[in-house]
């Protein structure tokens, strides 16, 4: 989650049984004398744990939500929610319906993060996570190169592509003002569609009469072919 570097699964249980790290903001109370005392830690090993955490400060935002460890929140549903929100207090003070409005993020999901947030103890954890100088907000995006062409437009991408990765459209997609979805319905404007596209959905789409691109036509549509 936090992927601090120099703290795998056999530090981690090391911190745990020594009583050092209970949960994440521990490990931003770490110091050179206690892992010192610690067996199998060397000098060399406790300045890259202490190295891994410093680093781990620049860690983005919605990777420290997923974190969180809050139920049913991914980390894609993470960097969903921490882009729509854009900081930690946001995220805490948002209703129901402020949160269900975010692309996936369904009833159960916005009531595990109230549920999660109304718990003291876990608003205290990030209260701790701030005060040790972790991200608590995403970083200003540059929207210069932004477009509405796709405004209000749900596409669905499948298949395997030769000019752009997958996650190169879904950011396009984005760029331009659309919005990705994950499956076919009366509902889906566009299917974005490569090599091998998955047969369900082809036959979903020709049925529902949802228009199929292939990616030379999408990226003539938002002007980049």
């Amino acid at each position: 989650m936090m992927d601090i570097e120099g703290v795998g699964d056999e530090n981690c249980s090391l911190l745990y049984d020594a009583g050092l790290v209970k949960d994440i903001a521990d490990f931003y109370t770490l110091t050179t004398p206690a892992l010192r005392e610690l067996d199998r830690v060397g000098p060399r090993t406790a300045d890259r744990i202490l190295e891994g955490v410093e680093a781990s400060k620049s860690v983005t935002f919605d990777r420290v939500l997923y974190a969180l460890s809050i139920p049913y929140v991914g980390a894609t549903l993470s960097r969903k929610v921490a882009r729509a929100a854009k900081n930690i207090d946001a995220v805490m003070s948002m209703s129901r319906e402020e949160l269900i409005a975010i692309d996936d993020v369904g009833p159960r999901i916005a009531d595990s993060i109230i549920e999660h947030f109304a718990y003291q103890p876990n608003r205290v954890l990030v209260e701790r996570l701030r005060e040790a100088g972790v991200q608590m907000s995403m970083p200003e995006e540059d929207t210069s190169d932004h477009t509405t062409i796709l405004d209000g437009k749900s596409i669905v991408i499948s298949g395997v592509f030769a000019l752009h990765s997958r996650d190169e459209y879904k950011a396009l997609i984005e760029k331009n003002g659309g919005k990705n979805v994950g499956s076919i319905s009366k509902k889906t404007d566009y299917v974005l569609a490569g090599d091998n596209m998955g047969p369900s959905k082809l036959e979903k789409a020709q049925k529902l009469g949802i228009p199929i691109i292939n990616e030379s036509q999408f990226l003539e549509m938002i002007g980049q072919a």
